[in-house]
């Protein structure tokens, strides 16, 4: 198998191409700040658990919401005041969250190989900030608020290749690329879909802000950055 096999790849957006880590951390400052002793992981570690929990029990809900109502959890689990204005701030903070450093150009380059496609667990309104701090067309968007429910439900899933398959993209066109286990390679695997890993947390401890997926995935590649793909596709190329 190679990259070059490939017609499309479909991206998850946070966490791959939007650094939401380092967005959550400092979106969840003014809470944070009222408790003493938390390491960035711990911190990152209890906002996956709230959010994952609150995807599956609310999917209708756009991710603003789900982002205030999951502020407010941690407060409440952290014993620390927190006004609803102050969750709904939160909810409102993916705008502010930034690109990776090699996300817009790697998907400029990609661009000229590969259909983009997303599927993200966001709301088009937050996408659409995001989106221009990659500064790419993609063509395709498909978000939690398209589909009704948030990866990694198999429905994601269905959703995207359905889609695809109008545009004449079949699903072993695809490639997922994505840097969580638990919400996309875990389902993309399940879905018969290849996939590329970019591990972003390569360096670090743990699954950060998403879960841990259980039983490690099969994966067909593995990068620990945009910029690692981009180069090994050329390699290829040039191979």
């Amino acid at each position: 198998m190679k990259l070059t096999d490939f017609k499309a790849l479909t991206f998850d957006c946070y966490g791959t191409l939007i650094d939401w880590e380092s967005g959550m951390v400092a979106g969840l400052g003014p809470l944070t700040a009222r408790v003493s002793g938390l390491t960035r992981d711990q911190i990152l570690e209890t906002h996956a658990r709230h959010e994952s929990e609150q995807q599956a029990q609310t999917p209708w809900k756009l991710y603003p919401e789900i982002l205030s109502i999951v502020y407010k959890r941690i407060a409440e689990e952290w014993g620390v005041p927190a006004s609803w204005a102050e969750c709904q701030v939160y909810g409102d903070s993916v705008k502010n969250w930034p690109a990776f450093p090699d996300s817009a150009e790697a998907l400029h380059y990609l661009k000229q190989h590969y259909k983009l496609v997303i599927l993200s667990n966001v709301d088009n309104g937050s996408f659409a900030a995001s989106n221009a701090k990659l500064e790419v067309e993609f063509d395709a968007i498909y978000t939690a608020q398209d589909i009704g429910s948030y990866k990694p439900r198999d429905n994601n899933f269905d959703y995207m290749l359905h889609h695809l398959k109008t545009m004449g993209i079949e699903a072993g066109d695809v490639l997922h690329t994505a840097e969580s286990l638990f919400h996309d390679h875990v389902p993309c695997r399940r879905n018969g879909l290849a996939n590329c890993w970019i591990y972003r947390r390569h360096d670090q401890d743990g699954f950060g802000a998403t879960m841990n997926p259980g039983d490690m995935p099969e994966v067909d590649f593995k990068f620990t950055s945009m910029a690692a793909l981009v180069e090994a596709h050329k390699a290829e190329l040039s191979g």
